[in-house]
């Protein structure tokens, strides 16, 4: 369930109240009974802890290597010069 925060438009009094988003809002300042409204809340804060979530923290060397030997076998080969384009020879004249 999560918390909200309500400010009371009489006295300034701010809150919050710990209730189901199914539930009515609050509409009666707990101190002085007037109107209040509902904030925009922050949010919570969410905590990585532990491994697992940067790219860089399951690469084990073994995936490394396997890697690095993909990318060899993916790249392309440099043109060689024994595979020379031959000019088309022109054909021969009838009459």
């Amino acid at each position: 369930m999560p918390t909200y925060e309500y400010e009371c438009r009489k006295c300034g009094f701010a809150f919050e109240k710990f209730h189901s988003m199914t539930a009515k809002p609050v509409e009666k300042c707990p101190k002085c009974g007037g109107k209040v409204r509902r904030l925009i809340g922050r949010g919570s804060g969410i905590i990585f802890k532990g491994s697992g979530f940067y790219q860089t923290d399951y690469r084990s060397d073994h995936y490394i290597k396997m890697a690095a030997r993909e990318k060899k076998s993916v790249e392309p080969a440099a043109p060689t010069e024994s595979k020379k384009k031959e000019k088309p020879k022109p054909a021969a004249k009838t009459k």
